[in-house]
């Protein structure tokens, strides 16, 4: 009996969401068209990094090679993005990387994503409002700050140096923006992109005009000459530091390393994602705004990171303030103004864009059941009312309270975390059998030992579970292979043969669960976007986070870990009891009322 109940809680841990759930109706207004979604991604993804994250990355690490950084770092996004886009395409729905999960994956890694989303979007919004707030107090000479520090200062550990009211003020007023309506936050969403792209703009055509190739091709030398007169440490020191010149001061190493970092500046697009129900046409909107969004950023990263090399040497530049550094050094000093209002609209669209899509992985999680039911409820207007001013509220208190800067990479496990499981789940899902064509069909195909490499002609749920298995073993590897690359580093470096021999073993590990997952049939259910060179992308993709994630420090996983420990207890008190999919399983169907006024303004889901 003991272990038909263990047999019975495990199984509804694993449970899955259908992708049409009976009784399940949407209650969003579906207004968003592609321009929409493009200038959603983009003001998200395309944040004050560009202003900011250019000087310090070719400043230290890559040097003139930061544009060959920009590209291979959107590279590796365009990886998930891919990933996102067909999911986008087959499931039309709001959630974004929950909802994948929970309809491929089962209930409890759903809940884990979910939760792990909502920590990025928590912590990403109180910090880009904080660094709002930042930028304009600069502007306007220092007052905010000079006025709370002495008059409200805190000076504890782990709580901010004094509370930026400011900040959470901005965080509660477009909190109220959201909540009035969709269409009336993506219009303003618009107006700011497009300013930022114009400044953006700007500051590539004035970099071409006053650059010089000749700020590509330093000698060490010149770095020598330039360091001393500055009255710098021995030049010997200098030369170490800022490399040895030319397009590749740092080495190749450093153009890697620098990839690495210029990562993170296109994490966001994955908003787009929570927007399935609340577009005219999803399986279209979504995946193109999706590619198209990091596409115009990877121009816009490269762009500028190119201007501001050309306009002066790397090692000169300034890392918290590089372009109106460089304006400087031309001659064009008063440009800096055009910077400034070009950062604040780039800070205002990533702030919409981190609190846009979290009240709508809330709302999703609380219409299955998973979080507390009143944030299921939608206003006549088509908006998570409640979601959207508890989470703003949620962020507004972490923006007064908190040193968010020990938590800002603990966003980044949460979105490398999304990332992986998407990579996953799109490949589970490719090779699972179509509904209704599962009957009889491993009678018909001959039964061979070599079942492994010689699959049938068509998907069945052997061959699923076999994909799934393969998967798990794969996503198990590429964990050991990421541990083995950051802590034998130096093992490697040294070409240690046991290190060397891991790698490579490991390597063809992969290559052979590639190549027999390929050898697979896989589901014959089109989508208007399906993701190439599968499995070997979602594979690379997963590589690529996990990767990033191993290189998190021991005092992040600790907070992640409280964090994580939360959202569990969360889940096995509330969730796991009051689950929509439990309640379908057992009455088969459940209607979910998600509209907080009178039902006749419920808006049917278009079926597609």
């Amino acid at each position: 009996m003991l272990c038909g109940v263990v047999k019975s809680f495990l199984v509804s841990l694993s449970r899955r969401k259908p992708l049409e759930p009976d009784g399940e109706e949407s209650t969003f207004d579906r207004c968003l068209t592609t321009l929409d979604l493009v200038a959603l991604g983009v003001g998200s993804t395309l944040g004050a990094g560009v202003y900011v994250l250019s000087g310090e990355v070719a400043r230290d690490t890559a040097g003139p090679s930061i544009i060959i950084s920009f590209f291979i770092a959107a590279l590796a996004s365009i990886f998930a993005g891919l990933c996102y886009a067909e999911f986008g395409a087959r499931v039309p729905k709001t959630g974004s990387a929950y909802l994948y999960s929970y309809v491929t994956v089962g209930e409890l890694l759903a809940f884990i994503t979910g939760w792990n989303l909502l920590l990025s979007y928590v912590i990403g919004t109180s910090s880009v409002a904080l660094a709002w707030s930042g930028t304009f107090d600069d502007l306007i000479g220092g007052h905010i700050s000079k006025f709370f520090e002495e008059n409200a200062p805190m000076g504890l550990p782990g709580l901010a140096p004094y509370p930026d009211v400011f900040a959470a003020a901005l965080i509660v007023l477009l909190s109220g923006l959201l909540a009035f309506g969709v269409k009336e936050s993506t219009t303003i969403n618009k107006i700011f992109t497009a300013i930022n792209i114009l400044v953006l703009v700007f500051v590539t055509i004035s970099g071409f005009i006053k650059g010089n190739i000749s700020n590509w091709q330093i000698s060490e030398e010149d770095i020598i000459n330039d360091t001393i007169n500055a009255n710098t440490t021995s030049a010997t020191n200098q030369t170490s530091e800022f490399g040895v010149g030319g397009f590749f001061p740092y080495g190749f190493g450093g153009t890697v390393a620098g990839a690495a970092t210029c990562f993170y500046a296109f994490v966001g697009f994955d908003c787009i994602a929570t927007t399935g129900e609340e577009v005219k046409n999803p399986q279209k909107s979504v995946p193109v705004g999706i590619v198209a969004s990091l596409l115009i950023c990877f121009l816009a990263y490269f762009a500028v990171s190119a201007a501001l090399t050309l306009m002066m040497p790397y090692y000169l530049l300034d890392e918290k303030s590089p372009l109106p550094a460089a304006f400087d050094y031309v001659g064009w000093g008063p440009a800096r103004y055009a910077v400034a209002v070009g950062s604040l609209c780039a800070l205002s669209t990533s702030l919409l864009g981190s609190m846009f899509p979290m009240p709508r992985v809330l709302f999703a999680m609380a219409r299955d059941g998973l979080l507390f039911k009143a944030l299921s409820k939608v206003t006549a207007r088509g908006s998570p009312a409640i979601a959207t001013i508890s989470s703003g509220i949620v962020a507004a208190i972490m923006a007064v309270i908190f040193d968010l800067e020990a938590l800002v990479e603990m966003m980044s496990i949460g979105t490398l975390f999304a990332y992986t499981l998407v990579a996953i789940c799109i490949l589970i899902l490719r090779y699972q059998p179509s509904p209704g064509e599962d009957t009889g069909l491993q009678s018909k195909e001959p039964k061979s030992k070599l079942g492994l490499l010689m699959p049938p002609s068509s998907a069945n749920s052997s061959t699923a579970r076999r994909v799934t298995l393969l998967t798990i073993f794969s996503v198990a590897v590429v964990v050991a292979l990421c541990i083995l690359l950051t802590q034998g580093i130096d093992a490697l470096a040294n070409a240690e043969a046991w290190s060397v021999a891991l790698v490579c073993i490991f390597a063809v590990i992969l290559v052979v669960i590639v190549v027999i997952i390929a050898r697979h049939p896989q589901n014959p259910t089109k989508a208007s976007f399906m993701v190439p060179l599968l499995p070997a992308l979602p594979l690379v993709s997963t590589l690529i986070n996990v990767y990033l994630m191993v290189q998190l420090g021991g005092d992040t996983w600790v907070r992640y870990a409280i964090w994580m420990l939360v959202g569990l207890l969360i889940y096995f008190a509330y969730g796991i009891r009051n689950s929509v999919q439990r309640r379908r399983a057992k009455s088969n169907v459940q209607m979910v009322e998600t509209v907080s006024s009178k039902t006749d303004n419920i808006i049917h889901e278009e079926k597609f």
